[in-house]
Protein backbone atom coordinates (compact mmCIF):
# COMPACT_ATOMS: atom_id res chain seq x y z
CA UNK A 1 0.00 0.00 0.00
CA UNK A 2 2.75 2.43 0.93
CA UNK A 3 4.60 1.88 -2.35
CA UNK A 4 1.46 2.37 -4.40
CA UNK A 5 0.70 5.52 -2.46
CA UNK A 6 4.12 7.05 -3.06
CA UNK A 7 3.91 6.40 -6.79
CA UNK A 8 0.93 8.73 -7.06
CA UNK A 9 2.65 11.68 -5.46
CA UNK A 10 4.87 14.21 -7.23
CA UNK A 11 8.55 13.46 -7.04
CA UNK A 12 10.64 14.46 -4.05
CA UNK A 13 12.51 16.81 -6.38
CA UNK A 14 9.28 18.69 -7.07
CA UNK A 15 8.49 18.97 -3.37
CA UNK A 16 11.99 20.24 -2.66
CA UNK A 17 11.51 23.00 -5.23
CA UNK A 18 8.16 24.05 -3.81
CA UNK A 19 9.50 23.91 -0.28
CA UNK A 20 12.41 26.16 -1.20
CA UNK A 21 9.86 28.76 -2.33
CA UNK A 22 7.54 28.49 0.66
CA UNK A 23 10.13 28.24 3.42
CA UNK A 24 11.13 31.84 2.73
CA UNK A 25 7.59 33.07 3.36
CA UNK A 26 6.76 34.58 6.75
CA UNK A 27 4.06 32.79 8.72
CA UNK A 28 1.66 35.71 8.17
CA UNK A 29 1.81 37.89 5.09
CA UNK A 30 0.07 41.28 4.87
CA UNK A 31 -3.50 40.81 3.70
CA UNK A 32 -3.78 40.07 -0.03
CA UNK A 33 -0.27 41.05 -0.97
CA UNK A 34 -0.62 38.90 -4.05
CA UNK A 35 2.75 39.83 -5.52
CA UNK A 36 4.50 38.22 -2.53
CA UNK A 37 2.70 34.90 -2.91
CA UNK A 38 3.84 31.92 -4.94
CA UNK A 39 2.27 32.06 -8.37
CA UNK A 40 -1.17 30.42 -8.39
CA UNK A 41 -2.29 27.82 -5.90
CA UNK A 42 -0.32 24.59 -5.48
CA UNK A 43 0.76 23.71 -9.06
CA UNK A 44 -2.32 21.70 -9.93
CA UNK A 45 -1.07 19.52 -12.82
CA UNK A 46 1.20 17.65 -10.39
CA UNK A 47 -1.86 16.56 -8.40
CA UNK A 48 -4.09 15.15 -11.13
CA UNK A 49 -3.33 11.60 -10.01
CA UNK A 50 -3.95 12.13 -6.29
CA UNK A 51 -7.20 10.57 -5.12
CA UNK A 52 -9.69 11.68 -2.49
CA UNK A 53 -8.36 9.23 0.10
CA UNK A 54 -4.95 10.82 -0.13
CA UNK A 55 -6.46 14.31 0.10
CA UNK A 56 -8.24 13.25 3.29
CA UNK A 57 -4.88 12.04 4.59
CA UNK A 58 -3.38 15.50 4.08
CA UNK A 59 -6.32 17.15 5.84
CA UNK A 60 -5.89 14.89 8.88
CA UNK A 61 -2.14 15.52 8.95
CA UNK A 62 -2.78 19.26 8.92
CA UNK A 63 -4.94 19.02 12.05
CA UNK A 64 -8.52 18.63 10.80
CA UNK A 65 -9.54 16.75 13.96
CA UNK A 66 -8.70 19.82 16.08
CA UNK A 67 -11.75 21.78 14.90
CA UNK A 68 -14.97 21.09 16.88
CA UNK A 69 -17.86 19.31 15.20
CA UNK A 70 -15.92 16.27 13.98
CA UNK A 71 -18.45 13.77 12.62
CA UNK A 72 -18.73 10.01 12.22
CA UNK A 73 -18.56 10.36 8.43
CA UNK A 74 -15.30 12.27 8.68
CA UNK A 75 -13.89 9.77 11.13
CA UNK A 76 -14.71 7.01 8.65
CA UNK A 77 -12.65 8.83 6.02
CA UNK A 78 -9.87 9.55 8.49
CA UNK A 79 -9.48 5.86 9.37
CA UNK A 80 -8.40 5.20 5.78
CA UNK A 81 -5.67 7.85 6.00
CA UNK A 82 -2.24 7.01 4.65
CA UNK A 83 1.12 8.20 5.98
CA UNK A 84 2.31 11.53 4.63
CA UNK A 85 5.77 13.06 4.63
CA UNK A 86 6.48 15.98 6.92
CA UNK A 87 7.78 18.06 4.01
CA UNK A 88 4.47 17.69 2.20
CA UNK A 89 2.54 18.88 5.23
CA UNK A 90 4.94 21.78 5.78
CA UNK A 91 4.62 22.98 2.19
CA UNK A 92 0.83 22.94 2.38
CA UNK A 93 0.88 24.62 5.78
CA UNK A 94 2.99 27.48 4.46
CA UNK A 95 0.72 27.94 1.44
CA UNK A 96 -2.28 28.18 3.76
CA UNK A 97 -0.54 30.66 6.05
CA UNK A 98 0.35 32.69 2.95
CA UNK A 99 -3.36 33.14 2.21
CA UNK A 100 -3.89 30.29 -0.25
CA UNK A 101 -6.17 27.27 -0.41
CA UNK A 102 -4.01 24.41 -1.76
CA UNK A 103 -6.43 21.72 -0.52
CA UNK A 104 -9.33 23.33 -2.36
CA UNK A 105 -7.22 23.63 -5.49
CA UNK A 106 -6.32 19.92 -5.33
CA UNK A 107 -9.95 18.96 -4.71
CA UNK A 108 -11.12 21.02 -7.72
CA UNK A 109 -8.77 19.05 -9.96
CA UNK A 110 -9.33 15.54 -8.71
CA UNK A 111 -13.14 15.82 -8.57
CA UNK A 112 -14.31 16.82 -12.02
CA UNK A 113 -16.72 19.77 -12.41
CA UNK A 114 -19.60 17.55 -13.56
CA UNK A 115 -19.38 15.62 -10.30
CA UNK A 116 -18.94 18.70 -8.13
CA UNK A 117 -21.98 20.40 -9.65
CA UNK A 118 -24.23 17.71 -8.18
CA UNK A 119 -23.56 19.28 -4.78
CA UNK A 120 -22.90 22.81 -6.02
CA UNK A 121 -19.21 22.62 -5.04
CA UNK A 122 -17.72 25.59 -6.90
CA UNK A 123 -15.12 27.52 -4.94
CA UNK A 124 -15.08 31.31 -5.17
CA UNK A 125 -11.93 32.99 -6.57
CA UNK A 126 -9.96 34.86 -3.92
CA UNK A 127 -10.39 38.38 -5.37
CA UNK A 128 -14.17 38.02 -5.14
CA UNK A 129 -13.94 36.69 -1.59
CA UNK A 130 -11.77 39.69 -0.73
CA UNK A 131 -14.22 42.17 -2.31
CA UNK A 132 -17.11 40.74 -0.31
CA UNK A 133 -15.15 41.12 2.91
CA UNK A 134 -14.17 44.67 1.95
CA UNK A 135 -17.88 45.51 2.19
CA UNK A 136 -18.31 43.56 5.42
CA UNK A 137 -15.55 45.56 7.13
CA UNK A 138 -17.54 48.75 6.56
CA UNK A 139 -20.17 47.43 8.98
CA UNK A 140 -19.83 46.85 12.72
CA UNK A 141 -17.57 43.89 13.46
CA UNK A 142 -19.56 40.67 13.89
CA UNK A 143 -19.49 38.40 16.92
CA UNK A 144 -19.90 35.43 14.60
CA UNK A 145 -19.24 34.64 10.93
CA UNK A 146 -21.31 31.91 9.29
CA UNK A 147 -20.68 30.31 5.90
CA UNK A 148 -23.72 28.18 4.93
CA UNK A 149 -21.82 26.13 2.34
CA UNK A 150 -18.29 26.25 3.60
CA UNK A 151 -16.55 24.08 0.98
CA UNK A 152 -12.83 24.20 1.68
CA UNK A 153 -13.27 27.15 4.05
CA UNK A 154 -12.08 30.09 1.96
CA UNK A 155 -14.54 32.57 3.45
CA UNK A 156 -13.78 31.50 7.01
CA UNK A 157 -10.04 31.74 6.32
CA UNK A 158 -10.53 35.36 5.31
CA UNK A 159 -12.86 35.96 8.25
CA UNK A 160 -10.10 34.72 10.57
CA UNK A 161 -7.93 37.60 9.37
CA UNK A 162 -10.57 40.31 9.03
CA UNK A 163 -12.39 39.53 12.28
CA UNK A 164 -9.87 37.73 14.54
CA UNK A 165 -12.15 37.89 17.59
CA UNK A 166 -15.27 36.48 15.94
CA UNK A 167 -16.36 32.87 16.28
CA UNK A 168 -16.54 31.01 12.96
CA UNK A 169 -19.13 28.45 11.88
CA UNK A 170 -19.21 26.62 8.56
CA UNK A 171 -21.91 24.21 7.39
CA UNK A 172 -21.14 21.52 4.83
CA UNK A 173 -22.77 18.34 3.48
CA UNK A 174 -19.65 16.77 1.97
CA UNK A 175 -17.40 15.16 4.63
CA UNK A 176 -14.25 15.58 2.51
CA UNK A 177 -14.90 19.31 2.06
CA UNK A 178 -15.60 19.59 5.78
CA UNK A 179 -12.23 17.98 6.50
CA UNK A 180 -10.46 20.44 4.18
CA UNK A 181 -12.15 23.41 5.87
CA UNK A 182 -11.13 22.05 9.27
CA UNK A 183 -7.52 21.59 8.14
CA UNK A 184 -7.35 25.15 6.82
CA UNK A 185 -8.77 26.57 10.06
CA UNK A 186 -6.50 24.42 12.21
CA UNK A 187 -3.43 25.71 10.38
CA UNK A 188 -4.37 29.35 11.07
CA UNK A 189 -4.94 28.60 14.76
CA UNK A 190 -8.72 28.63 15.02
CA UNK A 191 -9.24 25.36 16.88
CA UNK A 192 -10.84 27.18 19.83
CA UNK A 193 -13.04 29.66 17.97
CA UNK A 194 -14.15 27.77 14.85
CA UNK A 195 -16.63 24.96 14.27
CA UNK A 196 -17.61 22.96 11.20
CA UNK A 197 -21.06 21.36 11.16
CA UNK A 198 -21.59 18.44 8.81
CA UNK A 199 -25.23 18.77 7.88
CA UNK A 200 -27.87 20.56 5.83
CA UNK A 201 -27.97 24.33 6.33
CA UNK A 202 -31.75 24.26 6.20
CA UNK A 203 -31.92 21.90 9.18
CA UNK A 204 -29.08 23.00 11.49
CA UNK A 205 -29.66 25.09 14.61
CA UNK A 206 -27.26 27.83 15.69
CA UNK A 207 -26.88 28.86 19.34
CA UNK A 208 -28.03 32.43 20.07
CA UNK A 209 -25.39 35.13 20.52
CA UNK A 210 -25.59 38.69 21.78
CA UNK A 211 -23.77 40.37 18.87
CA UNK A 212 -24.27 40.40 15.13
CA UNK A 213 -23.74 37.47 12.78
CA UNK A 214 -22.18 37.95 9.37
CA UNK A 215 -23.56 35.47 6.83
CA UNK A 216 -21.17 35.25 3.92
CA UNK A 217 -20.36 32.74 1.21
CA UNK A 218 -21.26 31.06 -2.05
CA UNK A 219 -24.51 29.12 -1.51
CA UNK A 220 -24.39 25.92 -3.57
CA UNK A 221 -26.01 26.15 -6.99
CA UNK A 222 -27.98 22.96 -7.57
CA UNK A 223 -30.79 22.76 -10.14
CA UNK A 224 -34.29 22.07 -8.92
CA UNK A 225 -34.55 18.58 -10.45
CA UNK A 226 -31.78 17.39 -8.07
CA UNK A 227 -33.57 18.69 -4.97
CA UNK A 228 -35.55 16.18 -2.91
CA UNK A 229 -39.37 16.63 -2.81
CA UNK A 230 -39.32 17.08 0.99
CA UNK A 231 -37.12 20.15 0.61
CA UNK A 232 -39.30 21.58 -2.15
CA UNK A 233 -42.22 21.22 0.25
CA UNK A 234 -40.10 22.93 2.90
CA UNK A 235 -39.49 25.89 0.58
CA UNK A 236 -43.20 26.27 -0.15
CA UNK A 237 -44.21 25.94 3.50
CA UNK A 238 -41.67 28.42 4.87
CA UNK A 239 -42.38 30.91 2.08
CA UNK A 240 -46.12 30.78 2.80
CA UNK A 241 -45.37 31.48 6.46
CA UNK A 242 -43.81 34.76 5.29
CA UNK A 243 -46.79 35.52 3.05
CA UNK A 244 -44.88 34.71 -0.14
CA UNK A 245 -45.12 32.14 -2.91
CA UNK A 246 -42.24 29.89 -3.99
CA UNK A 247 -41.71 28.16 -7.30
CA UNK A 248 -40.75 24.50 -7.34
CA UNK A 249 -38.26 25.42 -10.09
CA UNK A 250 -36.07 27.33 -7.62
CA UNK A 251 -32.48 26.13 -7.23
CA UNK A 252 -30.75 25.30 -3.95
CA UNK A 253 -29.28 28.78 -3.57
CA UNK A 254 -32.84 30.12 -3.20
CA UNK A 255 -33.40 27.64 -0.35
CA UNK A 256 -30.24 28.93 1.35
CA UNK A 257 -31.29 32.57 1.07
CA UNK A 258 -34.65 31.78 2.66
CA UNK A 259 -32.97 29.66 5.33
CA UNK A 260 -30.66 32.57 6.20
CA UNK A 261 -33.69 34.72 6.95
CA UNK A 262 -35.03 31.98 9.24
CA UNK A 263 -31.67 31.66 11.04
CA UNK A 264 -30.88 35.35 11.35
CA UNK A 265 -32.08 38.08 13.68
CA UNK A 266 -32.60 41.77 13.03
CA UNK A 267 -29.43 43.67 12.06
CA UNK A 268 -27.46 40.55 11.18
CA UNK A 269 -25.90 41.18 7.81
CA UNK A 270 -24.23 39.40 4.95
CA UNK A 271 -23.10 38.94 1.38
CA UNK A 272 -23.80 35.99 -0.92
CA UNK A 273 -22.60 35.33 -4.43
CA UNK A 274 -25.04 33.33 -6.56
CA UNK A 275 -26.01 32.87 -10.18
CA UNK A 276 -27.62 36.11 -11.37
CA UNK A 277 -30.65 34.55 -13.03
CA UNK A 278 -32.90 35.29 -10.04
CA UNK A 279 -32.87 38.93 -11.11
CA UNK A 280 -35.13 38.13 -14.06
CA UNK A 281 -36.63 34.63 -14.10
CA UNK A 282 -40.06 33.80 -12.71
CA UNK A 283 -38.77 31.59 -9.90
CA UNK A 284 -36.53 34.44 -8.84
CA UNK A 285 -39.56 36.49 -7.79
CA UNK A 286 -39.24 34.92 -4.34
CA UNK A 287 -35.64 36.17 -3.99
CA UNK A 288 -36.64 39.61 -5.27
CA UNK A 289 -39.43 39.81 -2.71
CA UNK A 290 -37.13 38.59 0.05
CA UNK A 291 -34.50 41.14 -1.01
CA UNK A 292 -37.01 43.98 -0.67
CA UNK A 293 -38.55 42.42 2.43
CA UNK A 294 -37.05 40.50 5.37
CA UNK A 295 -33.58 40.00 3.83
CA UNK A 296 -33.07 43.77 3.84
CA UNK A 297 -31.25 44.07 0.52
CA UNK A 298 -28.83 47.00 0.25
CA UNK A 299 -26.69 46.39 -2.84
CA UNK A 300 -26.33 44.08 -5.85
CA UNK A 301 -23.19 43.75 -7.97
CA UNK A 302 -23.61 41.77 -11.18
CA UNK A 303 -20.37 40.07 -12.23
CA UNK A 304 -20.07 39.29 -15.93
CA UNK A 305 -18.70 35.89 -17.04
CA UNK A 306 -15.55 37.68 -18.26
CA UNK A 307 -14.54 38.02 -14.58
CA UNK A 308 -14.88 34.23 -14.09
CA UNK A 309 -16.94 34.40 -10.88
CA UNK A 310 -17.46 30.64 -11.10
CA UNK A 311 -14.29 29.00 -12.47
CA UNK A 312 -16.12 25.94 -13.83
CA UNK A 313 -18.94 27.76 -15.65
CA UNK A 314 -19.32 30.80 -17.91
CA UNK A 315 -22.14 32.22 -15.82
CA UNK A 316 -23.16 35.70 -14.78
CA UNK A 317 -23.07 36.08 -11.00
CA UNK A 318 -24.74 38.43 -8.56
CA UNK A 319 -23.21 39.47 -5.25
CA UNK A 320 -26.07 40.39 -2.94
CA UNK A 321 -25.41 42.51 0.15
CA UNK A 322 -28.03 42.71 2.90
CA UNK A 323 -28.88 43.67 6.46
CA UNK A 324 -31.71 41.68 7.99
CA UNK A 325 -34.81 43.77 8.63
CA UNK A 326 -33.55 46.99 7.04
CA UNK A 327 -35.67 48.76 4.46
CA UNK A 328 -33.44 50.98 2.38
CA UNK A 329 -35.15 53.76 0.43
CA UNK A 330 -32.72 53.19 -2.43
CA UNK A 331 -30.56 50.26 -3.53
CA UNK A 332 -27.10 50.44 -5.09
CA UNK A 333 -26.69 48.45 -8.30
CA UNK A 334 -23.53 47.85 -10.30
CA UNK A 335 -22.24 45.67 -13.13
CA UNK A 336 -18.56 44.73 -13.55
CA UNK A 337 -16.67 43.04 -16.37
CA UNK A 338 -13.52 42.17 -14.43
CA UNK A 339 -12.43 41.50 -10.88
CA UNK A 340 -10.46 44.75 -10.60
CA UNK A 341 -13.70 46.72 -10.90
CA UNK A 342 -14.97 45.10 -7.71
CA UNK A 343 -12.47 47.19 -5.76
CA UNK A 344 -13.88 50.42 -7.21
CA UNK A 345 -16.83 51.50 -5.09
CA UNK A 346 -17.84 54.17 -7.61
CA UNK A 347 -20.12 53.70 -10.58
CA UNK A 348 -23.15 52.54 -8.61
CA UNK A 349 -26.64 53.19 -9.89
CA UNK A 350 -28.92 54.40 -7.12
CA UNK A 351 -32.35 52.89 -7.76
CA UNK A 352 -35.32 53.79 -5.64
CA UNK A 353 -37.12 51.04 -3.79
CA UNK A 354 -40.44 51.85 -5.50
CA UNK A 355 -38.90 51.23 -8.89
CA UNK A 356 -37.63 47.78 -7.89
CA UNK A 357 -41.04 46.96 -6.43
CA UNK A 358 -42.73 47.79 -9.72
CA UNK A 359 -40.26 45.95 -12.00
CA UNK A 360 -40.59 42.24 -12.82
CA UNK A 361 -36.99 42.04 -14.06
CA UNK A 362 -33.99 43.77 -12.55
CA UNK A 363 -30.88 42.96 -14.59
CA UNK A 364 -31.42 45.86 -17.03
CA UNK A 365 -31.26 48.22 -14.07
CA UNK A 366 -27.65 47.21 -13.38
CA UNK A 367 -26.33 48.56 -16.68
CA UNK A 368 -24.33 51.73 -16.34
CA UNK A 369 -25.58 55.00 -17.73
CA UNK A 370 -23.52 57.91 -19.05
CA UNK A 371 -22.42 60.31 -16.36
CA UNK A 372 -25.14 62.83 -15.52
CA UNK A 373 -24.73 66.39 -14.26
CA UNK A 374 -25.08 66.93 -10.55
CA UNK A 375 -28.71 67.08 -9.51
CA UNK A 376 -29.92 64.87 -12.37
CA UNK A 377 -31.61 61.49 -12.07
CA UNK A 378 -33.08 58.96 -14.49
CA UNK A 379 -36.65 59.45 -15.64
CA UNK A 380 -37.43 55.95 -14.32
CA UNK A 381 -36.74 57.13 -10.76
CA UNK A 382 -39.81 59.35 -11.02
CA UNK A 383 -42.03 57.58 -13.53
CA UNK A 384 -42.84 54.10 -14.77
CA UNK A 385 -43.06 53.98 -18.56
CA UNK A 386 -45.70 51.71 -20.10
CA UNK A 387 -46.45 51.15 -23.75
CA UNK A 388 -50.14 51.55 -24.59
CA UNK A 389 -52.50 48.62 -24.88
CA UNK A 390 -52.50 46.46 -27.99
CA UNK A 391 -56.07 46.09 -29.31
CA UNK A 392 -55.36 43.17 -31.64
CA UNK A 393 -57.61 44.62 -34.37
CA UNK A 394 -57.74 48.40 -34.63
CA UNK A 395 -60.35 48.25 -37.41
CA UNK A 396 -62.74 46.73 -34.87
CA UNK A 397 -61.82 48.34 -31.56
CA UNK A 398 -61.28 51.90 -32.81
CA UNK A 399 -64.80 53.27 -33.03
CA UNK A 400 -66.38 53.97 -36.41
CA UNK A 401 -69.87 53.57 -37.89
CA UNK A 402 -70.03 50.05 -36.41
CA UNK A 403 -69.99 51.56 -32.91
CA UNK A 404 -72.60 54.34 -33.28
CA UNK A 405 -75.21 52.66 -31.03
CA UNK A 406 -72.85 51.59 -28.26
CA UNK A 407 -73.29 53.23 -24.84
CA UNK A 408 -70.94 56.19 -24.22
CA UNK A 409 -69.56 54.47 -21.11
CA UNK A 410 -67.59 52.01 -23.27
CA UNK A 411 -66.11 54.64 -25.60
CA UNK A 412 -62.84 56.26 -24.50
CA UNK A 413 -61.13 59.19 -26.21
CA UNK A 414 -57.72 57.76 -27.13
CA UNK A 415 -54.49 58.78 -28.81
CA UNK A 416 -54.31 56.32 -31.70
CA UNK A 417 -51.70 58.00 -33.94
CA UNK A 418 -48.28 59.40 -33.09
CA UNK A 419 -48.95 62.52 -35.14
CA UNK A 420 -51.71 63.45 -32.69
CA UNK A 421 -49.02 63.90 -30.03
CA UNK A 422 -46.59 65.65 -32.37
CA UNK A 423 -49.37 68.07 -33.30
CA UNK A 424 -50.47 68.73 -29.73
CA UNK A 425 -47.35 70.61 -28.70
CA UNK A 426 -46.53 70.27 -25.01
CA UNK A 427 -50.13 70.01 -23.80
CA UNK A 428 -53.08 67.93 -24.90
CA UNK A 429 -55.99 69.98 -23.57
CA UNK A 430 -58.90 68.83 -25.73
CA UNK A 431 -59.76 65.26 -26.65
CA UNK A 432 -62.68 66.10 -28.93
CA UNK A 433 -60.58 65.55 -32.07
CA UNK A 434 -59.40 62.13 -30.95
CA UNK A 435 -61.00 58.89 -31.97
CA UNK A 436 -62.51 56.58 -29.38
CA UNK A 437 -61.52 53.05 -28.49
CA UNK A 438 -64.20 50.54 -27.53
CA UNK A 439 -63.28 49.01 -24.18
CA UNK A 440 -65.98 46.72 -22.84
CA UNK A 441 -65.85 45.43 -19.27
CA UNK A 442 -65.30 41.72 -18.68
CA UNK A 443 -68.74 41.41 -17.05
CA UNK A 444 -71.46 42.45 -19.50
CA UNK A 445 -74.43 41.59 -17.30
CA UNK A 446 -74.53 45.07 -15.75
CA UNK A 447 -75.89 46.64 -18.95
CA UNK A 448 -79.59 47.33 -19.41
CA UNK A 449 -81.47 45.51 -22.16
CA UNK A 450 -81.18 48.23 -24.87
CA UNK A 451 -77.46 48.73 -24.19
CA UNK A 452 -76.90 44.98 -24.05
CA UNK A 453 -78.59 44.49 -27.43
CA UNK A 454 -76.31 47.13 -28.97
CA UNK A 455 -73.28 45.45 -27.41
CA UNK A 456 -74.35 42.02 -28.64
CA UNK A 457 -74.76 43.42 -32.14
CA UNK A 458 -71.27 44.89 -31.98
CA UNK A 459 -69.82 41.61 -30.68
CA UNK A 460 -71.34 39.74 -33.60
CA UNK A 461 -69.70 42.26 -35.94
CA UNK A 462 -66.38 41.73 -34.13
CA UNK A 463 -66.67 37.94 -34.51
CA UNK A 464 -67.41 38.31 -38.20
CA UNK A 465 -64.17 40.33 -38.47
CA UNK A 466 -62.25 37.56 -36.66
CA UNK A 467 -61.47 39.82 -33.69
CA UNK A 468 -62.17 36.99 -31.26
CA UNK A 469 -59.60 34.70 -32.87
CA UNK A 470 -56.49 36.88 -33.01
CA UNK A 471 -53.59 36.07 -30.68
CA UNK A 472 -54.08 39.13 -28.49
CA UNK A 473 -57.80 38.49 -27.96
CA UNK A 474 -57.36 34.82 -27.14
CA UNK A 475 -54.87 35.77 -24.39
CA UNK A 476 -57.16 38.29 -22.68
CA UNK A 477 -59.39 37.40 -19.73
CA UNK A 478 -62.32 38.13 -22.00
CA UNK A 479 -61.67 38.49 -25.70
CA UNK A 480 -64.00 41.51 -25.97
CA UNK A 481 -62.30 43.54 -23.20
CA UNK A 482 -59.31 45.54 -24.54
CA UNK A 483 -58.22 46.66 -21.08
CA UNK A 484 -57.02 50.21 -21.71
CA UNK A 485 -54.70 51.64 -19.06
CA UNK A 486 -55.79 54.57 -16.95
CA UNK A 487 -54.91 57.97 -18.45
CA UNK A 488 -51.19 58.73 -18.11
CA UNK A 489 -50.32 62.25 -16.91
CA UNK A 490 -47.66 62.43 -19.63
CA UNK A 491 -47.76 60.76 -23.05
CA UNK A 492 -44.75 60.22 -25.33
CA UNK A 493 -44.10 58.98 -28.83
CA UNK A 494 -41.45 56.29 -29.02
CA UNK A 495 -40.64 55.64 -32.67
CA UNK A 496 -39.77 58.27 -35.27
CA UNK A 497 -36.92 59.89 -37.18
CA UNK A 498 -36.89 62.68 -34.65
CA UNK A 499 -36.69 62.92 -30.84
CA UNK A 500 -39.78 61.72 -28.97
CA UNK A 501 -42.62 64.14 -28.29
CA UNK A 502 -43.56 64.50 -24.61
CA UNK A 503 -47.04 65.86 -23.95
CA UNK A 504 -48.82 66.78 -20.72
CA UNK A 505 -52.11 64.87 -20.91
CA UNK A 506 -54.48 67.42 -19.40
CA UNK A 507 -57.37 65.93 -21.42
CA UNK A 508 -56.98 62.56 -19.64
CA UNK A 509 -56.92 60.72 -22.96
CA UNK A 510 -56.11 57.01 -23.09
CA UNK A 511 -53.43 55.64 -25.40
CA UNK A 512 -52.84 52.47 -27.38
CA UNK A 513 -49.52 50.95 -28.38
CA UNK A 514 -48.41 53.80 -30.65
CA UNK A 515 -47.38 55.75 -27.55
CA UNK A 516 -45.90 55.36 -24.09
CA UNK A 517 -47.54 56.55 -20.92
CA UNK A 518 -45.48 58.05 -18.09
CA UNK A 519 -46.99 57.18 -14.70
CA UNK A 520 -45.46 58.90 -11.64
CA UNK A 521 -44.25 56.57 -8.90
CA UNK A 522 -45.47 59.13 -6.35
CA UNK A 523 -47.69 62.20 -6.45
CA UNK A 524 -45.96 64.92 -8.47
CA UNK A 525 -47.02 68.54 -8.56
CA UNK A 526 -48.26 70.16 -11.74
CA UNK A 527 -45.08 72.21 -11.81
CA UNK A 528 -42.91 69.08 -11.77
CA UNK A 529 -45.03 67.33 -14.44
CA UNK A 530 -44.74 70.37 -16.69
CA UNK A 531 -41.03 70.54 -15.91
CA UNK A 532 -40.54 66.97 -17.16
CA UNK A 533 -42.36 67.75 -20.39
CA UNK A 534 -40.52 71.03 -20.94
CA UNK A 535 -37.12 69.50 -20.31
CA UNK A 536 -37.55 66.39 -22.45
CA UNK A 537 -39.47 67.92 -25.35
CA UNK A 538 -37.15 67.91 -28.34
CA UNK A 539 -34.05 67.29 -26.20
CA UNK A 540 -34.30 63.59 -25.31
CA UNK A 541 -30.89 62.13 -26.27
CA UNK A 542 -31.36 59.84 -29.26
CA UNK A 543 -28.43 57.66 -28.11
CA UNK A 544 -30.69 56.12 -25.45
CA UNK A 545 -32.92 54.62 -28.15
CA UNK A 546 -32.29 52.01 -30.83
CA UNK A 547 -31.60 53.37 -34.29
CA UNK A 548 -32.51 51.21 -37.25
CA UNK A 549 -31.63 51.35 -40.94
CA UNK A 550 -32.98 54.54 -42.45
CA UNK A 551 -32.60 56.61 -39.27
CA UNK A 552 -35.70 55.37 -37.43
CA UNK A 553 -35.12 55.51 -33.65
CA UNK A 554 -37.19 53.48 -31.21
CA UNK A 555 -37.37 53.82 -27.42
CA UNK A 556 -38.44 50.75 -25.49
CA UNK A 557 -40.03 51.56 -22.08
CA UNK A 558 -36.89 50.62 -20.13
CA UNK A 559 -34.74 52.71 -22.47
CA UNK A 560 -36.97 55.74 -22.03
CA UNK A 561 -36.74 55.31 -18.26
CA UNK A 562 -32.97 55.83 -18.54
CA UNK A 563 -33.32 59.35 -19.94
CA UNK A 564 -31.61 61.89 -17.65
CA UNK A 565 -33.79 64.62 -16.17
CA UNK A 566 -33.34 67.21 -13.43
CA UNK A 567 -34.38 66.07 -9.96
CA UNK A 568 -37.84 67.16 -8.73
CA UNK A 569 -36.59 70.07 -6.62
CA UNK A 570 -34.92 71.54 -9.73
CA UNK A 571 -37.96 70.92 -11.93
CA UNK A 572 -40.18 72.64 -9.38
CA UNK A 573 -38.19 75.86 -9.53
Amino acid sequence: MQASYNMLWPSDHFWDEVYNVTRRLPDQLPLFEESSLPSGEIPAPHFLEINERELASLAVALGAREIPGWSDQEEKLAKTALPVKAVHVEVLRRYILAGRDPLGAIFSHIRVPEKRRENGATFTPWPIVNAMFDWATLQLSPSRVTDPGVGSGRYLLRAARYFPHASLIGVELDPLCAMMARANLAVVGKSKTAEIVLGDYRAVKFPPISGKTLYIGNPPYVRHHLIEPKWKEWLSRESRALGLNASQLAGLHVHFILSTILHAKSQDYGAFITAAEWLDVNYGSLVRELFLGPLGGKRIVVVEPTAHPFPDAETTAAITYFEIGSKAKSVRLKRVQNVAQLKDHNGNRIVRRERLESERRWSHLTHTTPAMPEGFIELGELCRVHRGQVTGANRVWIAGPHAEHLPPSVLFATVTKARELFGAGKRLEDSSSLRSVIDLPIDLDAFESDERRAINKFLQFARNQGADQCYVATNRKAWWSVGLREPAPILATYMARRPPAFVRNVANARHINIAHGLYPREVLSERVLNGIVNYLSGTAPMRFGRTYCGGLTKFEPREMERLPIPSPHILAC
